[in-house]
Order: C-alpha cells, then structure tokens, then sequence
C-alpha cells in the first residue's frame, strides 16, 4: 500500500473517531466522558501505528511530520506529501461528520475556555511534549542539538 494512501487513511481515521466521539459525547450529554474521549483517541492511534507503522510510520497529524523534518527523520519533498495526504484525509473525515451531524454547530471544536494567551500555552506546552516524545522515541541520534 502506497505511504500517503496510509497517511490519508490513518489522518482520516483519527479525525472521524476522535471527533465523532466529542460529537457523540456532547450529543449524549456527557456519556463517554473524558476518559472515553482519550480511550477512543489512544485506541485509533494505536490501531493506526498497528495497520500503517511499517507502510508510512503513522505520522497521522502535520506536527508529527514537521517535528521529523526538524529533527531529520525525513525530507521535506516527502513530508509535504505526507501532510497533503494527512490534510485531506481530515477534510474528508470532518466533511462527512458534518453531513452525519448536520444540526451539530461546533462539530467537536476545541473551543478555549480561557483567556487566548492561556490557551496558546497550553497547546504550545502540551505540543512540545508530544513532540519530545515522538522524536525520543524515533531518533537514535541526539535531535535536541
């Protein structure tokens, strides 16, 4: 299977199920909770690093493929594919979410809570470690120099 029909196919899996589950979850006022979003999350990514690892190395979000491309892991031509593929596949998943839950206003946004700065840290932070994580995991050589 080709590596970006992987990354469209893992990028859209992600979106369809973990925001599904935010629709569903508002939708049923509460019912799967934050735990159940996160397990829903986790389960996709996992299942996706399963199918996909060995095809494309499941990136699934354009952040992952810039942090390789910072830290080498892969070359910008083919991270460019990577994240068109990626960025389809999540149109694709939001556009039939929408279809499915047209009355839906906000279709699983993450809507800050907080004031714009506060928030902007918060993913700032909570992205830098994922990505520290990621590129731990994927290099064997020292990214942070």
């Amino acid at each position: 299977m080709n590596k970006y029909l992987a990354e469209f196919i893992g990028t859209f899996a992600l979106v369809f199920c973990g925001t599904g589950a935010i629709i569903v979850n508002e939708q049923s006022n509460g019912s799967l909770g934050l735990i159940g979003i996160a397990l829903t999350f986790g389960i996709i990514i996992s299942a996706m690093i399963y199918v996909f690892g060995n095809i494309s190395r499941t990136h699934i979000n354009p952040s992952v493929t810039i942090a390789l491309v910072i830290g080498k892991l892969t070359t910008l031509k083919e991270a460019s594919y990577y994240i068109f593929a990626q960025i389809l596949g999540a149109i694709l998943a939001s556009v039939l979410l929408k279809i499915m839950f047209s009355e839906d206003l906000t279709l699983g946004a993450t809507i800050p809570s907080g004031e714009l700065v506060q928030s902007f840290i918060l993913e700032f932070v909570l992205t830098f470690f994922l990505m520290l994580t990621i590129l731990g995991v994927t290099s064997n050589k020292n990214f942070l120099i």
